[in-house]
């Protein structure tokens, strides 16, 4: 009887099936190019969500995912995260977080955009 070698998880951290309303901002020199998606799953380190059109390996973008808690109760939070597509198909990509923040639903993104 042959073995079977188990599979070794390369990423740090758990992901967590979540699915939530998500906005990508890409920035190209004065171009913005913007998208909507859903994510997929989130962990720590990363996030995997859909996307409109395929995306570029390396490309750095802002991700914005509508947060399912809220500021005391009644003020809507979103998790804003930057970082690098890691992985990308058709339909799918992955973001490694290499920052992020919450913010309040109200507010402006970086670079003048709004949400």
């Amino acid at each position: 009887m042959q073995r079977v070698k188990p599979i070794l998880e390369r990423r740090s951290s758990g992901r967590f099936p979540i699915e939530r309303d998500a906005r990508y901002k890409i920035v190209e020199g004065k171009a913005v190019i913007l998208g909507v998606g859903k994510t997929v799953d989130i962990s720590s380190s990363g996030i995997r969500f859909t996307t409109e059109s395929p995306l570029q390996m390396g490309r750095r973008l802002e991700l914005s995912v509508s947060w399912p808690a809220q500021l005391n109760n009644g003020c809507p939070l979103k998790l804003v995260a930057l970082g690098r597509v890691v992985r990308c198909d058709n339909k799918t990509a992955s973001l490694a977080i290499e920052k992020y923040e919450f913010r309040t639903q109200g507010r402006t993104l970086a670079n003048g955009g709004s949400s």
